[in-house]
């Protein structure tokens, strides 16, 4: 809370500093008063690593309350209900647009909102490896050799002995990565002629997948296309955990190219974008002859740049975007970005959504189940690897994929029942259960205003993208007595 109140100094809004400060310092002092009254309590009992995934929880409902304050002091024309609804948003990297106008927010205020998601995505990118992989959560249960909620045999020792230890180790290893990513995408940003403040929160917005933006979205950025080029490339870091280290999490490979959820991103991000393209021949559209190469051109990038940004979860979309839906004359884009968007990105990234190995998994299956079909007395030639995904993988990817549906089924019927339209309701189930909040505004012909609905929808909001940030496994995993009594 101190950043943006030094930077809302800096620009001598003198209320929105003083309001983070006051409750910056009152935190401060709070946590720790409350860590000196725990510390010897806590080193006479072993911390159990469920108790991080219990803690990832009440990080996710209870922490935005307190991170809500100083946004709703230093506005002042919003009700708290609607700042709890920011932070939630902001700390579950899902990014809903809530305030239509940028203008409406001070700089202070889209540094906060930016600067929380950036912190939520790197606890996320810390759990993943510290508490989700040992437990076998997260999407490393698809290639785990025990079943889910089990600790696997490789992290048992260290998982069961020292869960702090491992949580240090990691946060040590990958926050580095993390802010180096997000500096080196800020400068580079600054350099080709991005405003300091917008590029500092698109490359947080990039790196923890938020989508969040001071000026609407990079559309409006000063950099054009320069910029564009730049956060696709970064972008492909959502997409697998190989792109940033190569021994984190259930199982090793070799490089990049054999990771099967890059590959598997890389067949969305060419057959999606051909598609759109193509589809202007299909379709018969007309377009003036002049301008149909640079027409053409415009709309590949465009809908290359918009299906990888909404396949990683971010939600970023691209200036040209208008120019490849109006070149494939499609009328229902907005139903290909949400599939993206379920789809999710890489497992142990920031990116939501039923990640990338899981449809993998069920993909592999299905393949097996057409080849026998025409032979049913074959047998798979592929490695031990690939078998274990297929079968025990495959197993647990379609039950996380019925409780996905399950989710957004039950979040869908209670929104309809408060009184938003079906298609709306639709829409916001997936927007927050695959924590890709500009969705609420990309996939429908009008975007939703979330702001103007009542408490009950919005509490509906929060508990749906708290689901989706920690996964519905991890949540029944918490309610298992078999985890407790490991």
């Amino acid at each position: 809370m101190f950043v943006p109140s030094v930077y809302a100094l800096s620009l001598e809004d003198f209320h929105t500093s003083r309001s983070f400060l006051y409750v910056g310092v009152l935190t401060l002092l709070a946590v720790m008063l409350i860590g000196i009254a725990t510390a010897e309590s806590e080193k006479k009992q072993s911390v159990r690593l469920q108790r991080y995934l219990l803690a990832l929880l009440g990080a996710f409902t209870l922490l935005p309350a307190l991170l809500a304050f100083p946004f709703y002091e230093a506005l002042r024309t919003t009700s708290f209900v609607n700042a709890y609804l920011e932070m939630v948003s902001s700390l579950t990297t899902t990014g809903l647009i809530l305030f239509e106008d940028p203008n409406r927010l001070s700089p202070a205020l889209h540094l906060w909102r930016a600067q929380v998601a950036w912190l939520g995505g790197l606890v996320m990118w810390i759990a993943a490896v510290a508490v989700f992989s040992p437990l076998s959560l997260g999407g490393f249960e698809v290639s785990a050799r025990a079943d889910f909620g089990q600790f696997k045999d490789d992290a048992t020792r260290l998982g069961q002995l020292d869960p702090a230890r491992r949580w240090r180790r990691t946060a040590a290893y990958l926050t580095p990565v993390y802010a180096g990513l997000t500096l080196v995408l800020w400068i580079l940003l600054v350099m080709i002629g991005e405003d300091s403040l917008t590029a500092l929160t698109h490359a947080m917005s990039v790196l923890a997948t938020s989508g969040i933006s001071a000026v609407g979205g990079v559309e409006n950025a000063q950099t054009g296309l320069g910029g564009e080029v730049l956060i696709f490339l970064f972008l492909f870091f959502a997409l697998s955990r190989q792109t940033f280290a190569t021994d984190l999490g259930a199982t090793r490979r070799e490089g990049l190219l054999d990771d099967p959820e890059f590959r598997f991103a890389m067949l969305l991000l060419l057959t999606v974008p051909v598609f759109l393209f193509t589809r202007h021949w299909i379709g018969a559209i007309d377009v003036n002859e002049d301008d149909n190469i640079f027409a053409g051109l415009r709309a590949a990038w465009g809908s290359l740049f918009t299906v990888l940004s909404f396949l990683s979860t971010t939600g970023f979309e691209s200036a040209e975007w208008e120019t490849a839906q109006n070149w494939s004359g499609l009328g229902t884009s907005g139903l290909i970005l949400m599939g993206l968007a379920m789809i999710g990105g890489g497992v142990a990234t920031t990116a939501g959504g039923v990640k990338l190995l899981r449809v993998y998994a069920l993909y592999l299956q299905g393949l097996r189940e057409m080849e026998r079909l025409v032979h049913p007395n074959s047998v798979s030639g592929a490695g031990s690897r690939t078998r274990r995904i297929r079968r025990q993988g495959a197993i647990i990817a379609w039950v996380f994929f019925m409780l996905f549906a399950l989710s957004m089924t039950g979040v869908t019927l209670v929104l309809t029942g408060l009184g938003i339209p079906f298609e709306d309701a639709l829409v916001l189930a997936i927007s927050t259960l695959s924590t890709t909040g500009p969705l609420a505004h990309t996939a429908v012909a009008v975007p939703i205003e979330i702001l103007a609905e009542g408490a009950a929808v919005k509490l509906v909001l929060c508990v749906a993208m708290v689901l989706g940030r920690l996964e519905t496994l991890a949540i029944i995993a918490l309610l298992s007595p078999n985890l407790w009594r490991h």
